[in-house]
């Protein structure tokens, strides 16, 4: 009996390494966990296009949006661990376990295969609006405690982390001194703006960086370690001198299932070399005024920051006890 089973968990040892090196045989999936039209969705789709030219197989993008991103990223890390189906992670993915003891997923739950950009974020304000500057719009927001309004995806969402931070940093209640409104996906986030159903917002570059060059709306500052090039004359949140905002960027990486094969991870490490050098992948970022990372840091170390920063986060803003 003993004999039989190591031949079979041999058979199936030597079929699973077969099946790995063969890889990639078969389309690959890629989950964005949110809605079509935002930040994630763009640069999952840019990935989805330079990827599979060095990887041999399409890659397929499947939008699965529900409970701030974590019911994709939960079905990924169920998935089967053989590089058929990934995950276009976003900071949420470390974000949303900071800030919610009951999360379906943790931080490190996952095969951190690769960072893939930094996705600016921008304070806007519709191009009709009295605020020029984010000094003049703090003001407004102090003269009339809770009477302004902004959109968020949520309020322990990065685009809610966004404008709490900058209002903490101005010595107001982050919770109370503006009234959020909830919408979904930064498409309807930058309508809401648009549409004057709010009075700012501070979302990822890429929803609003159309709505910006058409002069639909006017950007105050943007939440970078540098300028942006497509925006020059606005300043960052760290030259203002804004401490808690000036931390506060947005990203996407690549994940994979916990666990995923050697072969699968050295498979994408060469793909990652080259979409990180490749024209349409870097001139889509510019395009959506992100700045690709693939190569920069090594993303579980810095996966691991970003979920003490925002747990600091949700402490100091009273979201954690």
């Amino acid at each position: 009996m003993k004999l039989t089973l190591s031949l079979t968990a041999a058979t199936l040892l030597a079929a699973s390494t077969a099946y790995a090196q063969n890889y990639p045989s078969e389309p690959v999936t890629l989950v964005v966990p949110y809605g079509p039209g935002g930040a994630s969705d763009l640069a999952g789709r840019a990935l989805a296009e330079s990827a599979r030219e060095y990887l041999g197989q399409p890659v397929t993008v499947v939008n699965q949006a529900g409970a701030g991103g974590m019911t994709g990223a939960r079905d990924v890390t169920q998935a089967e661990a053989d590089g058929y189906t990934l995950l276009l992670a976003r900071v949420g993915m470390a974000l949303s376990p900071a800030v919610n003891e009951n999360s379906s997923v943790d931080w490190d739950e996952y095969t951190f295969i690769s960072p893939l950009e930094a996705t600016p974020m921008i304070l806007a304000v519709a191009d009709d609006s009295p605020y020029e500057s984010v000094e003049d719009l703090l003001e407004g927001i102090e003269n009339d405690p809770g009477a302004m309004s902004y959109a968020a995806s949520g309020a322990t969402a990065i685009d809610g982390f966004t404008v709490q931070s900058l209002l903490a940093d101005a010595e107001m209640d982050p919770l109370t001194a503006a009234t959020l409104i909830p919408y979904r996906g930064g498409g309807e986030l930058a309508t809401a703006l648009l549409g004057g159903h709010v009075d700012f917002l501070a979302i990822a570059a890429a929803s609003l960086m159309p709505h910006i060059e058409s002069g639909d709306m006017r950007p105050l500052m943007v939440f970078s370690p540098e300028r942006m090039e497509a925006l020059p004359e606005v300043p960052t949140a760290e030259e203002l001198g804004y401490e808690l905002a000036g931390q506060v960027i947005g990203w996407s990486a690549l994940y994979g299932p916990p666990d995923l094969p050697e072969e699968v991870m050295n498979t994408w490490s060469q793909v990652m070399e080259q979409v990180a050098e490749d024209e349409t992948w870097l001139s889509r970022a510019e395009g959506r005024g992100s700045i690709s990372t693939i190569g920069s840091v090594d993303m579980e170390t810095y996966a691991e920051e970003q979920y003490e920063f925002y747990r600091s986060l949700a402490e100091q803003f009273g979201y954690l006890e």
